[in-house]
């Protein structure tokens, strides 16, 4: 597998989980997910070949595919061999935190999969807990604010930790969304199904991107980044929609 050695001293050896959307529209974040934990330590790596989590099947009520998909994505990891396995995508991350649960009753990966559920963790949720490496201090000034993606805050429980990352960037003024824990209409698989409600919602999202005055936008989430991506767009706002781990890769590469 793809190994990226750990910059300075290696702390953690790490596993990095690509996903599906994040993989094929922003493979960016997954480098610089990959680049940021390389600056904190971790070694890491990435397994080719990756199956889906799940997480869509599961949404959609096929349990059985989502079932074989986490027996899949068990014997690709052999979470074992990690200190972590790190995702960077709240939808993926809230569905493969409960494999146990999935393959409860499955003498052969119960076990398994409940050392994988300890072992995930999102990118935010990670560099907190390990400590973030600052970036140099000769940052430029940005003003930005943080959607929370549902499966995320919701989900996943994370909260601070993304808001943490970003104020570990200095020169960045980070400005609190009105209701950032709210839908942007993405939901999964809800933006497909339901395009009205989910329309609603974005506009709704938007206008309070709007309040902030904000030149970027952050969110932890492929389905939200397009979502809000899209939704900007047509309402031509000049509006940067990023990972917020990509704003901390590119504080690091300005201090090399």
């Amino acid at each position: 597998a793809p190994l990226t050695p750990a910059i300075g001293q290696k702390k953690f050896r790490v596993a990095m989980l690509t996903g599906c959307a994040q993989d094929l529209i922003f493979s960016d974040v997954n480098r610089d997910t990959v680049e940021v934990l390389a600056r904190n330590g971790c070694e890491v790596v990435t397994p080719p070949k990756q199956d889906c989590c799940g997480s869509l099947h599961a949404h959609n009520g096929e349990w059985k595919l989502a079932q074989q998909l986490a027996r899949k994505n068990i014997d690709r990891f052999s979470p074992e061999q990690f200190d972590a396995i790190i995702t960077n995508s709240g939808g993926c991350g809230s569905h493969l935190k409960h494999f146990a649960k999935l393959l409860a009753g499955d003498s052969a990966y119960e076990n398994r999969a409940r050392e994988w559920d300890r072992k995930v963790k999102d990118i935010h949720e990670w560099l907190v807990q390990i400590g973030i490496q600052p970036p140099s201090k000769d940052q430029p000034a940005q003003t930005v604010t943080y959607h929370e993606s549902c499966h995320l805050c919701h989900g996943q429980k994370i909260t601070s930790q993304p808001r943490q990352l970003l104020r570990a960037i200095p020169n960045l003024r980070l400005v609190e969304l009105p209701e950032s824990n709210w839908c942007c209409g993405s939901a999964g698989i809800y933006n497909l199904i339901q395009p009205e409600m989910a329309n609603q919602l974005l506009e709704r999202k938007l206008k309070h991107v709007r309040s902030t005055g904000a030149e970027v936008v952050t969110t932890g989430n492929p389905g939200c980044l397009i979502q809000i991506i899209n939704g900007a767009e047509r309402e031509g706002l000049k509006l940067r929609v990023v990972h917020p781990v990509t704003l901390l890769a590119e504080a690091y590469r300005r201090g090399k």
